[in-house]
């Protein structure tokens, strides 16, 4: 997913304001890196290469560590995030079935973003909901006892409210 060219400054100036405090130790690599993120929403590549000039080490480095690590995002989370929990009750009451249908709904994988950044789509483990299994989080809604029928359903319904707001002026042209 390319940034755009205001996408790109943010991401370096909120970069370099967070490489500006007292972190010159490379055992500050994660925090900073979490910092970034907890501002951004992710680590995109630029961050990633100022994060590497300033610790001194290759890009590369910078990359293994957040691929290492499954809290980092690599893409811009969407307006709607949508969660399936693969906890043991999901899991066993075919998640990986919804899973597929998000997927191929949205024409994303998991851990990615659609091109107009309106979804992304996350593994999680148990959310604590296990008699509504499958249960998918859709920007903290839970919603249980979901079915590939189901999925649509709800596909459907963001669209509804998105025609509404648009029919009601309340449109935010995407900003």
């Amino acid at each position: 997913m390319k940034l755009t060219a205001e996408e790109t400054r943010v991401a370096v100036d909120t970069t370099r304001d967070i490489l500006s405090g007292p972190n010159d130790s490379r055992g500050n690599l994660i925090p900073v890196l979490q910092q970034v993120q907890k501002k951004l929403g992710y680590v995109p590549p630029v961050a990633m290469q100022e994060v590497a000039a300033h610790f001194n080490i290759p890009a590369v480095d910078v990359y293994g560590v957040i691929t290492f690590y499954n809290q980092f995002r690599l893409t811009p989370p969407g307006k709607n995030q949508i969660k399936i929990c693969m906890g043991t009750a999901c899991h066993m009451r075919g998640a990986n079935i919804i899973q597929e249908a998000w997927e191929r709904r949205l024409k994303i994988k998991v851990g990615e973003t659609t091109e107009d950044r309106e979804f992304s789509l996350e593994r999680v483990a148990c959310v604590g909901c296990c008699t509504m299994a499958p249960v998918v989080v859709n920007n903290e809604e839970v919603n249980g006892k979901i079915t590939p029928t189901r999925v649509d359903g709800l596909l459907f319904s963001y669209e509804l409210d998105k025609k509404n707001a648009a029919a009601e002026g309340g449109e935010d042209n995407g900003q």
